[in-house]
């Protein structure tokens, strides 16, 4: 029983481990302009990114995305990174989802649209809101699903851990 445990225990470590330092895939999604966008083209070498998966009908997404739309200004005096914004709504809801990207004013944001949920699939995303931190070289540093008011915190500081 004891050699179970720790064959298990040893195969949960290898998984975190591989997951941990993911890299971010390559998955081509519209923009805001109708453009396609590679998503490994996110990747600057530069600065952190923060990957937010959301959706018009999830109101803990919005409520995440809008939590850091208000503290980013106040976050960009402490570290430089850039926010991602994947709608996971597919063709039924995109252009409600375009409108509620200028609505809610996330003018700073990179906005991305996965209609397919190619890139939502590609990051192993199950529900939504789902949030990645990103490295400057693109791994995978930091995830977290759910959302409850003050969660955002720990985004600003993982990307602060990373200078």
């Amino acid at each position: 029983m004891q050699k179970i445990k720790t064959i298990f225990l040893m195969v949960v470590a290898v998984v975190v481990a591989f997951s941990a330092q993911a890299q971010l895939p390559s998955v081509k999604l519209e923009n805001r302009k109708g453009e396609l966008v590679n998503t490994s083209s996110l990747v600057d070498g530069k600065t952190p990114i923060i990957i937010s998966f959301w959706a018009v009908t999830c109101k803990p997404c919005i409520r995440e995305l809008d939590a850091i739309n208000d503290a980013m200004p106040d976050w960009l005096d402490e570290a430089s990174f850039r926010v991602v914004a994947v709608s996971t709504d597919d063709s039924r809801f995109s252009a409600q989802a375009r409108a509620w990207v200028e609505g809610h004013g996330w003018n700073d944001f990179t906005v991305l649209f996965d209609k397919n949920q190619e890139f939502m699939r590609a990051m192993n995303v199950s529900y939504t809101p789902q949030v990645f931190v990103v490295d400057k070289d693109g791994k995978i540093v930091y995830s977290h699903t759910g959302y409850t008011p003050g969660a955002e915190q720990e985004l600003i500081d993982k990307i602060k851990s990373l200078k």
